[in-house]
């Protein structure tokens, strides 16, 4: 599993988990957040391998049918790749504005 995979299924798994079932929460977060191997769940749950499989790879394409739908992830990239423009426009050309710059800095707090 690619290191890009797990870091996209942990920002969609934040952006959507409530809107999972108890069991697709906690075995997305197992599998992706702690590591865990598909075996180990199957252990902790008492069901087979392939029923988390197959869990796991129907709540993958729920996370991306959400995102698809909602925007929410590939939003916050685009607000927070325009914060930091604007932060650096601001540090260069405008380092006396600090009022604005706190602004600025507020706006990325919430968004973080």
């Amino acid at each position: 599993m690619s290191i890009e995979k797990t870091n996209r299924m942990n920002a969609l798994f934040e952006f959507y988990s409530t809107l999972l079932t108890e069991k697709q929460m906690n075995y997305i977060e197992l599998y992706y957040a702690d590591d865990y191997s598909l075996a180990e769940i199957a252990d902790e749950y008492d069901v087979s391998r392939q029923a988390v499989y197959d869990n796991i790879k129907r709540t993958e394409k729920i996370l991306e049918n959400y995102e698809r739908k909602l925007h929410l992830y590939s939003n916050y990239v685009v607000r927070k790749e325009i914060i930091e423009k604007i932060k650096g426009k601001l540090m260069k050309e405008y380092p006396e504005e600090t009022e604005i710059f706190e602004w600025v800095q507020t706006i990325q707090e919430i968004e973080e």
